[in-house]
């Protein structure tokens, strides 16, 4: 199905559907790893944005499509990936379920594994517009790369802008400069660091994006928690958006894993609000900017809530 998100704020009636996904495999030769990805492509012709989108612990590809989709009618490339080892394998299958949610969350080699393919999925989008023939072939504008991401993908895209990992960065190259802006839906707080110290390096510019009952039973993170990214980093532009209302499964848009965590309830708004702040920072939108600064009017409900920082 596809979905058109509306930008009341921006005075855009609506915006082109989004182009049927391509789905591939990328080969990372270097770990010897596969990494299924999910493409939206814009219509528009020439060098575009491109986002990384990066799923939650037990998702998948296919999972936060409306972020993707709103991204292409936006007139950029979104690229969906699939963490092979935290991804919807963890609970398929007999005796998998939550203890395989468990076990997976705690396994310190897929974290590790998440932020390697970031940062390998940068590198491929960059190769392939150079490369003749494939459907990236002149499409990327690679000074304009951002990442977004739910939950495990939300702490995916924390650290690869800078986050600090407890005990250092084990050799994986971090931040990952080339990424200009993240979006981070459910985000969360550092553990084994404190806040300010594991976020005092972050420089690039970040959407947070929770919900009043957006608690997890897997880390115990509670709604209060989703909000220390935003206040503990400075001097760098910033958004925080809390919906009233968004549990945690609000965001995910995975149908596969049943109704609750393919709720389109904040789907559009929390759409909108990406597609704003991407507008405002990747393509210096002054509107965006305003719209932003006054609260996002159009994009939010009543008991909804924005803070901005440094925009």
């Amino acid at each position: 199905m596809t979905r058109r998100v509306m930008l009341g704020a921006l005075g855009a009636a609506s915006l082109p559907a989004a182009a049927a996904p391509l789905r591939d495999t990328w080969r990372d030769a270097a770990r010897g790893r596969d990494i299924p990805v999910l493409l939206r492509l814009p219509a528009a012709a020439g060098p575009r944005p491109v986002v990384i989108v990066s799923h939650g612990l037990g998702g998948s590809r296919e999972g936060l499509g409306y972020l993707g989709e709103a991204f292409a009618q936006a007139g950029w490339i979104a690229v969906h990936l699939q963490h092979p080892g935290s991804d919807d394998s963890v609970w398929r299958g007999a005796g998998a379920g939550m203890a395989g949610l468990a076990a997976a969350a705690l396994d310190v080699t897929q974290a590790a594994a998440r932020l390697l393919d970031g940062i390998f999925a940068v590198e491929e989008v960059l190769r392939r517009t150079a490369r003749a023939g494939d459907a990236l072939a002149g499409r990327v504008d690679g000074a304009r790369l951002a990442v977004a991401g739910h939950s495990y993908g939300a702490w995916t895209v924390q650290h690869l802008v800078g986050q600090r990992i407890p005990g250092g960065d084990r050799g994986i190259p971090l931040p990952e400069r080339r990424l200009k802006a993240g979006i981070a839906l459910s985000p969360l707080p550092p553990r084994g660091l404190p806040p300010r110290l594991a976020f005092s390096r972050v420089a690039t510019p970040m959407l947070h994006v929770t919900g009043t009952l957006d608690s997890s039973f897997v880390d115990g993170t509670t709604p209060a928690d989703r909000e220390i990214p935003f206040r503990s980093i400075e001097g760098v532009a910033q958004a925080l958006v809390v919906f009233d209302g968004a549990t945690h499964a609000a965001f995910a848009g995975e149908p596969a894993a049943g109704a609750r965590w393919a709720d389109e309830t904040f789907h559009a708004r929390t759409a909108g609000i990406a597609v704003l702040f991407l507008r405002a920072i990747l393509e210096g939108d002054a509107a965006a900017r305003t719209t932003l600064r006054a609260g996002a009017a159009g994009l939010v409900a009543p008991g909804d809530r924005v803070e901005i920082k440094a925009i």
